[in-house]
């Protein structure tokens, strides 16, 4: 049950090529983050990652009109069928080529996808379970360059296909007499965009420089007309069957081809062919203040074209007006793709150059939606006390922070000014303290927000290690350079002692979790115990058998794990300062070979070895990683590898594959050696010799695949890592594995539930615990009557006590039953608090794991309650308001009244005045 974890959200990674697409409903966009979807529900201010993958980067996403199904394709062609409802994958398929884009015809029969010069029509993959889902009907040929975009008629009667050759080609999506295929000019570069206008043949054509054209067409869509089929079809011979044509086609097998000329077709007979003329032309950089146009959509209800460019910016114009609505600067890196949803209110904007995705709704001027990732690598992570929260720190000099339960950024730190190489939470959760290669260590406030100290060292020195103590007042940092551990007080800021004695860069530090005792290792191939009470003394050294790279405490205190430059993993009692145990990592890395090597994996892999380490919530087993794809997690009094965790199958990254692509090999050498030049701007492919991490300059290339920090959450029911991918959460899944509890033959759902019908609640509670089946238990759990939980609690064994503790801790989670579950864990720890407490370190995960679950629920109901106080008090203001209006209104009346009766008084005193004088 321990190692039963799976992979269940990326964090630190929004976008990063590719389209960007909404759900049916506009509500949630859907964005490729390398290899893998991520779906970010914009409601409810949540993400999530597809338990899928693909073999390299996602190129682009088709969405189905329903919006159940998606074709993701990477940069070979490999395509996968996605189902969005049950999150599996349906259908794998192979085009062969880079597909530059592909779209889904809006009655969901057909799709249509462009490679190279060559639009392929399939038949959509329907609801009836299909041994050839990707069956191919039509290729359309016109084009003499790369196809860049499509778009559909809002009948599904035709389509458009833009190309590199500047130039636009509609072809009719049936046998129609009229219209086969026509192709548009007028451009003088790369279209970009085409779309038709609303239940119309009319198109708009947009095009890299800054030029959109309008064509109008002579004929509406109910004017085509179908092509009569002149040939009969041949009766089959003797001893042949007739074969229906759709099931006799096979999956990949040439449909129909329709080859298009750049030049008019002529009438034939009566029917007239379909023609276009360019009514207007308009340039979008006028006064050469934008650059290249890069990414455009348009919502054809609204008639509202969207244009991102190069320089960051983007227009919203009305068309075919051109009249511009909007115009905003959102980044200082190119947008590479713009997407509107299905209401037209909400533009996501996504920008590969420093991995934004934005949402923003135009008419209210706001953003909807606004995360970014690191811009390059992640150093380094740190999960809060409570697991709530996760700290990371990446080479772009940023301290950014993630909520775990909805997987986004809500605070960034920018004040770092070089890599930040270590990131850790104090004891309380609200304080972050990071180091970094600038030379500072920077205590930050998650209350305010806001760096309150910054630690320095008397002479400029790179910091690459970093620990803060159990208290959270001291805080140490250790310099790669000078070989020094410095040390300072979190209350007043001041350097209190530099630690001296390594003889090597100080690689990593550690306090004690119960003593005040700070472990260092070195380069130098020592482990030193400094006691911080007794005046900072050396109070044991440790000797290793190589240069030491990672050491960590257990969460009691009483063992040491030590990560050495020859691959090992040794163990040391702190007290005795005598080694326990040790295990030999090396082969199971598994290194692979980069293209660039020149040696094989095999003799590169004795170079490797575990950078990173971290014990598990309980103590028993340690999790290890470093330069490699695998993540191993050891037991500890075994010594023994339980299980390996494969990161990432992205050939996009390097060193991902133990032997090289024969195919690529040459008599000149390998072709990853030859300096290609990439066509379109973004420099060579191959790296700086010892370039390890990102390249600040315009040069790309193929990043090595590794990981850099690994942490278990305290709750122990997750653990994450850091790694060229993004920060991957892997958590644990109890329904992959089936783990009963003292199981009888006795011990039956319909024996429980007999206890349930009897009203035995403490044995139908035991014997679900034995069963260990979640749904069972929660069923149980929840027939107990609310006034008979303190009595349940107190009759329980004491063995199903931490069980049941870590079941209601695990529930109050997700469930809505707030009251019940919380009554639950206040009688158990109410009536066996003392217990609990003698076996305070084997249940704090469990502990943890409640007051994060508490936590969580406080937030959401406070920030609910603060809400319907200030609708409570906006209506009582509002009350009084018209309170007020109504007797201003009642006054007024009155005096109307009175100035009435006066006026009558004084009509009928002058009536018998005038009388009297008559």
């Amino acid at each position: 049950m321990k190692f039963a974890y799976r992979f269940s959200n990326l964090l630190g990674a929004v976008y990063r090529q590719g389209n960007l697409s909404f759900s049916k409903d506009g509500n949630a966009v859907i964005s490729p983050v390398g290899n893998r979807i991520s779906v970010f529900d914009l409601k409810n201010n949540t993400s999530e990652t597809l338990p899928i993958s693909t073999v390299k980067n996602i190129t682009c996403v088709g969405l189905s009109p329903d919006g159940n199904i998606a074709i993701v394709v990477d940069e070979d062609g490999a395509a996968v069928l996605v189902s969005l409802i049950t999150r599996a994958i349906l259908h794998h398929f192979h085009f062969h080529k880079r597909v530059s884009s592909i779209r889904f015809s809006p009655d969901g029969r057909k799709f249509v996808v462009t490679k190279e010069n060559v639009a392929l029509m399939y038949h959509a993959p329907g609801k009836q379970r299909e041994f050839n889902a990707f069956v191919l009907d039509k290729s359309y040929y016109g084009p003499y360059d790369e196809t860049t975009c499509i778009d559909w008629t809002d009948d599904s009667k035709c389509f458009v296909v833009g190309s590199k050759d500047m130039s636009t080609w509609v072809f009719g999506a049936e046998r129609w007499a009229n219209l086969i295929y026509y192709s548009l000019g007028g451009h003088k570069d790369v279209i970009v965009g085409c779309f038709f206008e609303k239940d119309s043949l009319d198109l708009y054509t947009v095009s890299q420089d800054g030029t959109l054209c309008v064509w109008e067409s002579d004929t509406e869509l109910d004017g085509l007309v179908l092509t009569k089929k002149q040939d009969k079809p041949k009766p089959p011979k003797e001893g042949e069957e007739e074969e229906d044509e759709e099931e006799d086609r096979v999956e990949g097998q040439e449909g129909e081809v329709i080859r298009g000329k750049a030049e008019a077709r002529k009438d034939k007979g009566e029917t007239k062919n379909v023609r276009f003329r360019q009514m207007s032309k308009h340039f979008f950089n006028k006064e050469g203040d934008f650059n290249n146009l890069t990414a455009a959509t348009y919502h054809k209800q609204t008639h509202i074209l969207v244009t991102g460019f190069a320089s960051g910016i983007f227009h919203l114009h009305e068309l075919p007006e051109f009249n511009l609505i909007h115009s905003l600067s959102i980044s200082d890196q190119r947008i590479a793709s713009v997407s509107i949803n299905s209401s037209g209110d909400w533009i996501g904007f996504g920008c590969s150059g420093m991995g934004q995705l934005l949402v923003w709704e135009w008419q209210s001027e706001s953003y909807v939606f606004k995360q970014q990732g690191h811009f390059n690598n992640m150093s380094s992570l740190a999960y809060s006390p409570d697991g709530q929260y996760i700290a990371t720190g990446g080479d772009d000099g940023k301290v950014k922070v993630w909520n775990t339960n909805s997987g986004l950024c809500f605070v960034t730190f920018t004040e770092h000014t070089s890599s930040v190489t270590k990131v850790t939470f104090t004891s309380s959760g609200f304080v972050i303290v990071s180091a970094s290669l600038d030379g500072t260590v920077r205590a930050f406030d998650l209350h305010r927000y806001r760096n309150f100290r910054t630690f320095t060292s008397p002479r400029p020195a790179q910091f690459s290690s970093l620990a803060v103590d159990v208290s959270g007042e001291l805080v140490s940092a250790g310099a790669q350079d000078s070989f020094e551990i410095f040390l300072w007080s979190m209350q007043t800021g001041r350097l209190l002692e530099v630690l001296g004695g390594h003889e090597g860069p100080v690689s990593c530090l550690c306090f004690s979790p119960v003593h005040s005792i700070l472990a260092s290792v070195s380069w130098d191939r020592t482990v030193r115990l400094w006691d911080m009470l007794d005046s900072w003394q050396v109070k044991e050294t440790l000797s290793l058998t190589s240069d030491g790279l990672a050491v960590t405490y257990r969460p009691d205190g009483q063992e040491l794990a030590v990560a050495t430059l020859n691959g090992e993993v040794s163990f040391w009692n702190p007290q005795t300062a005598t080694q326990t145990g040790s295990v030999s990592g090396r082969h199971d890395l598994e290194t692979g070979r980069k293209e660039t090597d020149k040696i094989t994996a095999k003799q590169s892999a004795k170079g490797k070895s575990f950078t990173s380490l971290c014990y598990s919530a309980d103590g028993e087993s340690v999790l290890a990683g470093g330069q490699s794809k695998f993540v191993c997690i050891y037991n500890v009094k075994e010594q023994m590898l339980m299980k390996k965790f494969e990161i990432s199958c992205n050939l996009s990254f390097d060193a991902m594959e133990e032997f090289l692509d024969r195919r690529k090999m040459t008599e000149f050498g390998s072709l990853a050696l030859v300096d290609e030049g990439a066509g379109d701007g973004e420099g060579v492919n191959i790296s700086l010799p010892g370039v390890r991490k990102g390249d600040m300059s315009s040069r790309h290339f193929k990043p090595e695949i590794r990981v850099s920090s690994l942490r278990f959450s305290p709750t122990g029911r997750s653990w994450a890592a850091t790694t060229t991918e993004g920060l991957l959460v892997y958590s644990l899944d109890g329904s992959l594995v089936f783990d009963p509890y003292d199981l009888d033959m006795d011990v039956t759902p319909a024996s429980i539930r007999k206890q349930l019908r009897l009203q035995e609640w403490a044995p139908a509670i035991v014997l679900a615990f034995r069963l260990n089946e979640k749904a069972l238990k929660q069923e149980v759990l929840e027939k107990v009557p609310h006034e008979q939980i303190p009595v349940v609690c107190s009759s329980l064994p004491e063995i199903y006590v931490e069980k049941l503790l870590g079941f209601v801790a695990a529930s109050l989670e997700k469930s809505g039953h707030l009251q019940f579950y919380m009554t639950w864990a206040q009688s158990l720890l109410m009536l066996h608090g003392q217990k609990l407490k003698n076996r305070s370190g084997a249940i704090l995960p469990t502990l943890q794991a409640l007051q994060k679950s508490i936590q969580r629920h406080f937030d959401n109901l406070s920030k609910l309650c603060d809400f319907n106080m200030y609708n409570i008090r906006y209506a009582v203001a509002l009350s009084k308001q018209r309170g007020v209006k109504r007797t201003a209104e009642e006054e007024e009346e009155e005096e109307e009244e009175e100035d009435e009766e006066m006026s009558e008084k004084m009509s009928v005193a002058s009536i018998e005045e005038a009388e009297l004088m008559l």
